[in-house]
């Protein structure tokens, strides 16, 4: 069983449902622990109802970053965590943080990668993005997170179409939906072994 740390930085709506698949025995896996840089977030309420431990680090208590990065590794180490899914965490890690978790971390992006990924691209700016410029289709992109932004090794695309009548509203809910079964598809591979990690 795989045992999964997750990152978060708000609602939690893709970790509830890795959470609710580890229940179920869709993923091969158990959701850990989790660590959240919001002490508002909607993810801190999900974890109490599952009953996961939830860790609170922010730059708050680590203003420099190589000690936030290694406090949080730390942590996910110290709970078993063999692979870190970010799930919604908008803030960047650094190297050392890869170093540690020997680079076994997983991070999802609503548009497909390289396309609207970077500093200011995620919600609603990315489906903002993708209507203004006309796109045909978008999508989903899950990878292995690296040290730059949006980037790293693709594990998985999943495409959609973008109806001629989507707003960003409309277009983000879908991607959502796919958010939450394309996430939970490659974690469970990764559990069976068909998808290789780092």
């Amino acid at each position: 069983m795989l045992g999964i740390g997750i990152l978060v930085s708000h609602g939690g709506s893709n970790m509830q449902k890795i959470i609710e698949n580890c229940r179920n025995g869709y993923i091969n896996g158990k959701v850990t622990a989790i660590v959240c840089n919001n002490r508002n977030a909607n993810a801190i309420r999900i974890a109490e109802d599952n009953n996961i431990k939830l860790k609170i680090l922010n730059d708050e208590k680590f203003p420099v970053q190589e000690e936030l990065d290694f406090a949080i590794a730390e942590y996910f180490l110290t709970q078993e965590a063999e692979l870190v899914a970010m799930a919604g965490y908008m803030k960047y890690r650094g190297p050392g943080f890869l170093k540690m978790l020997r680079k076994r971390v997983t991070n999802i992006h609503p548009a497909l990668l390289p396309k609207y990924g970077g500093k200011g691209f995620f919600g609603k700016s990315v489906h903002e993005a993708v209507i203004r410029s006309k796109d045909a289709e978008t999508g989903v992109t899950i990878h292995w997170v690296d040290d730059i932004y949006d980037h790293g090794n693709i594990i998985r695309q999943e495409k959609i179409k973008v109806l001629e009548n989507d707003t960003a509203e409309t277009l983000g809910k879908r991607v959502l939906e796919l958010e939450h079964r394309l996430y939970s598809e490659v974690l469970k591979d990764i559990a069976l072994g068909i998808i290789p990690m780092p």
